[in-house]
């Protein structure tokens, strides 16, 4: 039942106390600590979550009946409903700033989430393209676009941006025209948590970028475009979803390598810069990484493919 309670699809509304509590919540995060939209969304889905497995346990539980039991079965629930370990991490996470929340507005007298703990994520290598095979993917995006459809150079664009500078595909598809600076080849980017940052690209991606801009976004531009970057089909800000599709088209055309997303070419990239020779550091800039921590596991990819090549080239591999 708990198990149910925790991942239905529709649950049943908030009586107006627990709803207006999480409205508040969300405010808190939005203009009290500058939270991105995508963030509040995933942070008040938690805390739902959380909110509506208390009240599974007793209907007239309110915000100050959370406690450490309460908090524990939750996590157990979804455990047991297979949630993923990274996901029931985060949402430990969630409950802990809500219940900080609750603290710091005086709304309960003490942290229920001061003795939580929660699993480990498990921190499996992220999958990506070689040299070769990424060479072989750009070709590949880059098959129509010679024909002049704007469809086919908008892709082709997008992909060797996206390998060019690591960016997430929110962060292309956000680009707005004034980011791009073509003197300097740098994109100004706005990541997570609404940062800014400063990211070059080198001169296949400059020259796709700049075949999009004169032959194929005037095709596709209405008068509703607006300043952004990359378009639909139909003229409006192009969505992520559509980049996705077009990085998995462009990874399957190559014979044996491993299909990816969007996702996919940022660690792709990462690994190469590493490989390169690039300073950790650096490259925890270029991809906008709070914490050096989150890059260095690119260094670990590194390693697992030394150790593969070794392990296949060496007659005592």
């Amino acid at each position: 039942m708990l198990g149910a309670v925790t991942t239905a699809a529709r649950p049943e509304p908030l009586p107006a106390p627990l709803a207006d509590l999480l409205t508040a919540y969300a405010e808190d995060l939005r203009l009290g600590r500058g939270r991105s939209e995508n963030t509040i969304r995933a942070y008040t889905a938690d805390v739902r979550s959380l909110l509506d497995h208390l009240r599974a346990r007793d209907p007239e539980a309110n915000a100050g009946d959370i406690d450490i039991h309460t908090l524990r079965s939750w996590l157990a629930a979804q455990s047991d409903a297979g949630v993923a370990r990274s996901t029931i991490t985060r949402r430990a996470s969630s409950a802990r700033g809500f219940t900080a929340w609750l603290v710091r507005t005086r709304r309960v007298a003490s942290d229920p989430a001061a003795r939580l703990g929660a699993p480990r994520p498990q921190r499996t290598l992220p999958t990506v393209l070689d040299r070769d095979d990424a060479a072989a993917a750009l070709q590949a995006a880059a098959a129509g676009a010679d024909e002049g459809d704007p469809i086919a150079v908008r892709d082709r664009a997008a992909v060797e941006v996206l390998y060019a500078t690591g960016i997430r595909v929110s962060e292309l598809c956000g680009l707005d025209l004034e980011s791009v600076d073509h003197e300097r080849r740098v994109l100004r980017v706005i990541g997570k948590g609404d940062r800014e940052r400063v990211v070059p690209y080198g001169a296949p991606a400059a020259d796709a970028l700049g075949r999009w801009l004169e032959v194929g976004r005037p095709a596709l531009a209405t008068e509703t475009s607006g300043s952004a970057l990359w378009l639909g089909a139909r003229g409006g800000r192009l969505d992520p979803r559509q980049v996705r599709r077009v990085v998995h088209e462009v990874t399957r055309a190559v014979p044996g390598a491993p299909d990816l997303a969007p996702h996919g070419l940022r660690h792709t990239a990462a690994t190469h810069l590493l490989e390169g020779g690039a300073d950790l550091r650096v490259v925890q800039e270029l991809l906008g990484h709070a914490s050096l921590a989150t890059t260095q596991l690119y260094t670990h990819v590194s390693v697992e493919r030394l150790r593969a090549v070794h392990s296949r080239a060496h007659p005592r591999g």
